[in-house]
C-alpha cells in the first residue's frame, strides 16, 4: 500500500502553502510535453492568494510513502511562474519543467 502527499512550498525559506494531507485538496498529476502538469482544486481565499503572490518562487513535492520500503520524494521545479487559476472552476494549474527523485533517508545525518 502506498500513501501519496502533494505539497506546494515557497522556494525561498520553504514555507508551506498547500499540503494535501492537511488541507484535503484534491489534485491530479500528469506528464505534459517535456514536463508535468498539476491540477489542484483550491477555493479562492488566503491559501490561494499566497500561492499566486509567490508563483515565481514555488516548488512542488510529491511524497510516496510505502509500508515496506523507504519514502520516495520527488521535487518538481516550477520555472517562470507557470501557475494559473481558473476562478470559475476553482482549479489551480502548476506546470513543472524538471524534477529530481530521491530517498530522503539517504541524505540524513
Amino acid at each position: 500500500m502506498m500513501k501519496q502527499t502533494f505539497q506546494v512550498k515557497h522556494a525561498i525559506g520553504g514555507r508551506m502553502f498547500i499540503d494535501s494531507d492537511k488541507h484535503g485538496v484534491p489534485y491530479t498529476q500528469e506528464a505534459q510535453g517535456q514536463g508535468w502538469r498539476f491540477t489542484v482544486h483550491v477555493p479562492n481565499g488566503p491559501m490561494l492568494e499566497e500561492v499566486l503572490a509567490h508563483k515565481h518562487e514555488l516548488n512542488v513535492f510529491i511524497f510516496q510513502e510505502y509500508e515496506d520500503q523507504p519514502t520516495l520524494k520527488t521535487w518538481y521545479y516550477i520555472k517562470d511562474g507557470q501557475v494559473e487559476y481558473d476562478a470559475d472552476k476553482g482549479i489551480l494549474t502548476i506546470f513543472a519543467e524538471s524534477r529530481i527523485e530521491y530517498y530522503p533517508h539517504e541524505y540524513s545525518v
